[in-house]
């Protein structure tokens, strides 16, 4: 390899990165870059098992995580930037070396938020969690198609997946309906989809589900109210070490379960929700808090009490979310904590 390709002494290195080239930054502890290089995937790592041990970062994307984890290994402290933290470092013109500088300027910066380096189990979890989404969402469009087609022969059916999945197998059989013969066997052949769809989620689910009864961690979050085999291991593999986050309420404040703020001139502006962080945690922790102030014993736990008194003033769609952000503080402490359970703790004034 040419001495073009030795690694410099640099305080810092930048990494854009390619399915398969790879463009390298390094800076010195001014700032400056002092060497610029592209690598294929495999001289990459050959370059930086040279280099002494140092801080190299890049910009969060599908490859990041894999090549976080071969830098580590070979000794480096490796950063992850969401990619909307690198934009403003970026000069003028935007072109991978460029991107690269931007990236190691940025993660040198104070006050920069970096993402969570993930082991291989978690990215697994992760693609469960991912896999799962996709069926489901291929269940509701699936379901979406067969009801516009009854539809467009003068056949309404209720609401509902559950009374759909009833519904349905009547109206195919239903010969005093409109539905043309044609309509009646594609209808089956998606009626046969559907089915299959139902089980592929099934048998993930029940993977998610094992996973989730065999890990200690796991086993503690779901004593959280409104915290189940999903929600604990989405956890899981998003938060990962939870030593990134400083204290409870910015594990809310990361998953956008905080209002979103837009304060100047010392006037504080407070939005809605801020969209950040994990949307699928987050949607799955405002899920449970739903289900938890329907089902909740009020009698068993302050929580209800809270909840209650929090209804009297604004509106249930605001209450669940406070209730979710209470959850993802609940959550840090579980994960922080060795040990730690969610304990119910009875209203004040007695109680069951």
């Amino acid at each position: 390899m040419s001495m073009h390709h030795q690694p410099k002494i640099c305080a810092v290195f930048g990494i854009d990165i390619g399915k398969s080239l790879f463009h390298v930054v390094g800076l010195d502890t001014s700032g400056a870059p002092i060497q610029k290089a592209k690598f294929r995937r495999e001289t990459l790592l050959q370059f930086f098992a040279r280099a002494a041990p140092t801080l190299v970062s890049m910009e969060a994307c599908p490859g990041s995580q894999w090549l976080a984890r071969k830098l580590k290994e070979l000794g480096h402290e490796v950063r992850i930037i969401p990619a909307q933290f690198v934009k403003p470092y970026v000069k003028s013109h935007k072109n991978d070396i460029i991107d690269a500088e931007a990236i190691a300027e940025a993660a040198t910066r104070p006050t920069m938020r970096f993402v969570g380096i993930k082991e291989a189990h978690q990215i697994d979890l992760q693609m469960l969690h991912r896999v799962r989404s996709r069926l489901v969402k291929g269940r509701t469009n699936l379901i979406c198609q067969m009801r516009s087609y009854c539809l467009e022969h003068g056949v309404a059916l209720r609401q509902g997946a559950g009374v759909f999945k009833l519904d349905i197998v009547r109206t195919i059989d239903d010969p005093e309906n409109d539905l043309t013969e044609r309509a009646r066997v594609v209808l089956r052949e998606l009626q046969a989809d559907l089915l299959r769809l139902e089980e592929r989620i099934l048998s993930v689910s029940t993977e998610i589900k094992n996973i989730a009864d065999r890990d200690e961690t796991a086993r503690r979050l779901m004593t959280i109210p409104g915290v189940g085999p999903l929600g604990a291991t989405a956890i899981l593999a998003s938060i990962g070490d939870p030593s990134r986050f400083k204290k409870a309420r910015d594990v809310a404040a990361w998953l956008g379960l905080v209002p979103r703020q837009h304060s100047t001139g010392g006037k504080q502006t407070l939005l809605g929700i801020a969209k950040r962080g994990s949307s699928y945690v987050r949607t799955l922790l405002i899920h449970g808090a739903r289900s938890v102030l329907m089902h909740l014993d009020r009698t068993k736990d302050r929580l209800g009490q809270w909840a209650d008194e929090l209804r009297g003033r604004m509106h249930v769609n605001k209450v669940t979310v406070a209730l979710a952000a209470k959850m993802a503080r609940v959550v840090w402490v579980v994960l922080s904590k060795p040990g730690a359970t969610y304990e119910r703790r009875l209203p004040a004034g007695g109680g069951a």
